[in-house]
């Protein structure tokens, strides 16, 4: 046992923390650090184990740990996982806590100790579960869709991480089907009874964000007319979907960490707490480590977050998906029906599905179903061709479009990176045009896109291909200078990496 006062060190026993970061690499393996708790009480022993961050123990069957002994209290005491072990914290206990026979408010636990609250000795052990992912024989897990090996390893990782009540973090670019993995993760987890709350940080004004989320009490500003519960406490129980997480407010996040950390939330106005069990599924389509080292985001919510990560593929990396997603969209969606209830078209033509895997779907699986949405409306019978997809699917470019302010010779096409599209059927968008007939976030993600590749190529060519003078007229870090530039294949022109430097 070590306290916090005393200089800290990581116990040789303790394996490292949960991290689970899957972006579809290989080989990939799971490896799952777990507390085990064993309990004597009464001349009954039972074994408990725990893989989550947070571990509450009391009398109250709100806690974690639920102890049958008078004298324990409600909420007695707390283990915190963190990257050096586990940290005990006595809650301010009537009878305190014990480790080996000593009170202790805070201290790190070491494998073997015992503690001891009220009348109960707890043996305290960890473990480490190390998984491999072995892709799944699924086509579908869920309502995800997909044969590609990717998505098979993908489904994988969800049902072994699904049922443990981690928090997870999904990135993607938008339209990848975030808010779908959030739902099938939601399903197979025990708090499948309760319906999954979502909440959208990019599509509610930043100053009522924290009313949405943690409520408010009648008066606590102007328009607080009743008492209303955020979403945090309408899911007790259950779990929270926070999409478009890069957009929540710097002074918001410390609240966030709180209740990720603590289990409980404060409404706006109010002068207590109240305990909540929630666990929350993240999703942003930003790179959230840019976002940190940018100071945009918190560091210590986004390690608290990354318990566990998954990147999604965008689509043109298992274009292999698209006739299975086609099929499953002309199956189950409601614009594909006539009032019979039969389906209005039941195939797609060899020369349409061929346009279909060549195009680079820049707008994912979310364009993709729009496409297939238009072909229905155009279709004439029962067949969508070739004539019935957008005119950007029928020009065959294997690569999508290049904004029009840059053209192909200014920036090499990627295939890590979506092209922007600003060519219609009605003509050309200039770069300064929003793309009003798209949905709002991707109209929003679609001008920021076009702005940072000018602005980025403009700069170094204004600076002779020089990264570091470049950076510095930006006012921004040299490395996300270079990022933005790998971000969207821009060349400095440069032959010589040594010319970079000043």
């Amino acid at each position: 046992m070590t306290t916090p006062s005393e200089q800290r060190r990581k116990f040789p026993d303790i394996p490292p923390p949960t991290k689970v970061h899957y972006d579809g690499a290989r080989p990939q393996t799971i490896q799952v650090r777990v507390c085990r708790l064993i309990t004597h009480h009464g001349g009954l022993r039972e074994e408990h184990p725990f893989d989550q961050s947070t571990i509450r123990i009391g009398a109250t069957d709100d806690n974690d740990l639920v102890l049958r002994d008078e004298t324990v209290s409600r909420v007695h005491c707390r283990i915190d996982q963190d990257e050096q072990g586990y940290l005990i914290r006595d809650l301010g206990s009537t009878n305190g806590t014990y480790v080996n026979s000593v009170r202790v408010r805070e201290a790190y636990l070491s494998p073997g100790c015992t503690i001891s609250v009220g009348q109960t000795d707890i043996l305290f052990y960890t473990s480490q579960d190390r998984v491999e992912v072995v892709p799944s024989s699924k086509n579908r897990l869920g309502d995800i869709i997909g044969k590609n090996v990717k998505m098979r390893e993908l489904y994988a990782v969800i049902e072994k991480i699904a049922p443990t009540g981690a928090t997870v973090i999904i990135e993607g670019e938008t339209g990848t089907g975030k808010e779908v993995v959030a739902q099938t993760i939601h399903k197979l987890s025990q708090r499948a009874s309760q319906s999954l709350m979502v909440f959208d940080c990019g599509a509610v004004p930043k100053n009522l964000i924290e009313s949405e989320l943690f409520g408010h009490e009648k008066g606590s500003f102007t328009g607080a007319i009743m008492t209303r519960q955020g979403l945090f406490e309408m899911a007790h129980n259950s779990t929270l979907f926070i999409d478009e997480l890069g957009e929540l407010p710097m002074e918001l996040q410390p609240k966030l960490l709180r209740a990720l950390e603590q289990r409980e939330i404060r409404r706006v106005g109010a002068t207590r707490s109240l305990k909540i069990d929630v666990r929350i599924i993240a999703a942003t389509n930003r790179q959230l480590e840019e976002e940190v080292r940018a100071g945009r985001f918190r560091q210590d919510l986004y390690y608290r977050l990354s318990v566990v990560r998954l990147v999604l593929p965008p689509l043109r990396e298992r274009s292999d998906d698209i006739p299975l997603l086609v099929e499953s969209f002309l199956s189950e969606h409601n614009y594909n029906r006539l009032p019979d209830g039969s389906r209005k078209c039941t195939s797609v033509s060899g020369d349409a599905m061929e346009l279909l895997t060549r195009y680079r779907w820049p707008g994912n699986i979310r364009e993709l179903v729009n496409a297939i949405e238009r072909a229905v409306s155009f279709a004439s019978d029962s067949h969508v061709r070739s004539d019935d997809l957008p005119e950007n699917v029928r020009s065959g470019d294997s690569h999508g479009f290049l904004p029009q302010a840059l053209s192909a010779t200014e920036i090499r096409p990627s295939h890590d990176v979506p092209r922007l599209i600003v060519d219609t059927p009605s003509g050309s968008i200039s770069q300064n045009e929003p793309r009003l007939e798209l949905p709002f976030k991707d109209a929003k993600d679609l001008w920021i896109a076009q702005f940072e590749q000018k602005y980025v190529t403009n700069l170094l060519k204004k600076h002779k291909g020089n990264i570091s003078h470049a950076a510095r007229t930006a006012d921004i870090d040299r490395k996300y200078f270079r990022k933005l530039m790998r971000k969207y294949d821009i060349d400095s022109g440069k032959d010589d990496p040594a010319d970079d430097e000043d």
